[in-house]
Parts: structure tokens; C-alpha cells; sequence
């Protein structure tokens, strides 16, 4: 990205009151000591976001380990992995999911693992199962994807579920619903049921870290663009406005969470 853009995007983040951004790390090593330095002087703290490229475990274990450390250095509060293919067996799963952690004990940095269409984690299922192989497992949760996955808000699967809120350590504050990972906009009475039922399973996430008296609960607003956005036909044209939306979820959450954030 343009350095000039990346200043102002990191500007208006900040000025809108946001706290960090979640994004990719570059590798080459001029670009990242300018993106630390922006985040640095803006006062913004970073997610770093890995997906890992290839369609083989080897494959992908070679991204991570060229992946995983461009962040070092930056002071990241986490690094959010999605890895893993939807139709690898567990087995494949849950190496290439052990190798990342090994790594990143390696590296001194703590990652996360995305509950994400696609990826090792792409439903319940798949999720548990790797829980059962892999218990020190933690998630990013994104049950916007589960929500499309398996065509439901997820009513008769709330034991799965809640395997994962145990083990979550970031929040993915996008709204799902039984045909799609993102709904057009949350403001809208037509979502209430969806909205719902995903600041529930926010509010156990919070909980759950207030009760364990951890030390920080990042939480992502993170309504996407086209092709997550709902465009008008023929025209290109974003249904609703992506920023608009962030700030709402933003704002929403801040007061929705505000009991368990206030000592």
C-alpha cells in the first residue's frame, strides 16, 4: 500500500477511536520498519494476520516459517493464523497446526487460530476434533463462518460452541446468519435475531476472560468489503457502508461489554 494512504488510513482509525488494526505484515523489511514506526507514532497496537499459502502441509509449514517472523519486532499483541484445508484429513490438520505452534514457541510470539470457512477450523466438527488432538489450541472466533457453514445461528450446537469460547483469545465482530458470513447491515430490525445471538457468544468470551482475570480481550470490527458486502446489481455499488457499519460494531460492543470491562 501507498505510504501516504497507509498514514492517512491509520489516522482515521485512530481519530475514529479505535485502539489497533489487524493486518497483514510485509516482508519486505523496509516497508515493516515503516508500517512500526506509523503504528508507533499514531499510537496504534497490530494484530498481525498470517494465511497461510499451498495446497500441501509442507507447503504451508514453509509459509509459516517465513510468515510468522516478519512480525517480530513490531510488538504485536498477537499473531491471527488461519491454516489448514476443509477437506484435509485431521490428521494433516492438526500437524501443520502443531508445527505453527512450535514455531511460534520458537519465536516467543502467541498465535491464534481463526474459526474460518476453508481453513482447518471451518465447523464445528473439525473444530472439536482438533480440541480433543490438540487441547492447548487458541482460537480466533469468527462464528460468522460456522453460521454459514452449517445453515443455522448454531442453536443445536451450542456445546461445540462453547468448546471454542473456552479457548478464545480474540473476537471477530462480524455478523453471520444461515446464508451468508456477513449480513448487510447490523443496524437493520431484519438482523436482530442474527446480531443477537453473536453478542451472546461475545459476552461468554468476556466472561469467561473476566473470570480469569486476563489481562486484555481484543475485539475486531470487522464488517468486510465486496465480496463480503452485498453489492447492487449491474452497479458495483456496496449496499451499506463498510466504515459506517465498523464504527457502529465498535460502539454496540463497548456498551454491550461495558459491565464485564469495568472494574
Amino acid at each position: 500500500m501507498d505510504q501516504a494512504i497507509l498514514e492517512a488510513n491509520l489516522n482515521m482509525i485512530k481519530d475514529a477511536g479505535f485502539d489497533g488494526v489487524e493486518m497483514q505484515v510485509p516482508c519486505d523489511s523496509a516497508e515493516r520498519d515503516r508500517l512500526g514506526a506509523l503504528l508507533n507514532e499514531i499510537g496504534l497496537d497490530l494484530v498481525a494476520q498470517v494465511r497461510a499459502e499451498g495446497a500441501t502441509v509442507d507447503e504451508q509449514i514453509v509459509f509459516l516459517e517465513k510468515k510468522l517472523s516478519s512480525a517480530l519486532g513490531l510488538n504485536t499483541l498477537l499473531t491471527n493464523v488461519h491454516c489448514g484445508k476443509d477437506y484435509w484429513p485431521l490428521a494433516e490438520n492438526t500437524r501443520v497446526i502443531s508445527i505453527a505452534q512450535r514455531l511460534a514457541g520458537e519465536l516467543g510470539i502467541k498465535i491464534l487460530h481463526e474459526t474460518h470457512r476453508a481453513r482447518a477450523t471451518f465447523c464445528t466438527t473439525s473444530a472439536t476434533d482438533i480440541i480433543d488432538a490438540l487441547p492447548e489450541i487458541r482460537f480466533t472466533a469468527d462464528f460468522s463462518h460456522w453460521c454459514c457453514v452449517h445453515n443455522t445461528l448454531l442453536q443445536d450446537q451450542q456445546d461445540s460452541v462453547n468448546r471454542v469460547i473456552e479457548r478464545s483469545d480474540y473476537i471477530h465482530a462480524r455478523v453471520g446468519s444461515a446464508t451468508s458470513p456477513q449480513i448487510t447491515d447490523p443496524r437493520a430490525d431484519e438482523w436482530r435475531e442474527a446480531v443477537e445471538a453473536h453478542v451472546r457468544w461475545w459476552v461468554k468470551i468476556a466472561e469467561h476472560h473476566k473470570n480469569n482475570n486476563t489481562e486484555f480481550l481484543p475485539v475486531c470490527s470487522e464488517f468486510g468489503p465486496p465480496d463480503y458486502m452485498v453489492i447492487l446489481p449491474s452497479t458495483g455499488k456496496p449496499i451499506a457502508d463498510q466504515w459506517d457499519i465498523n464504527c457502529y460494531m465498535k460502539e454496540m460492543l463497548k456498551e454491550r461489554l461495558r459491565h464485564l470491562t469495568e472494574d
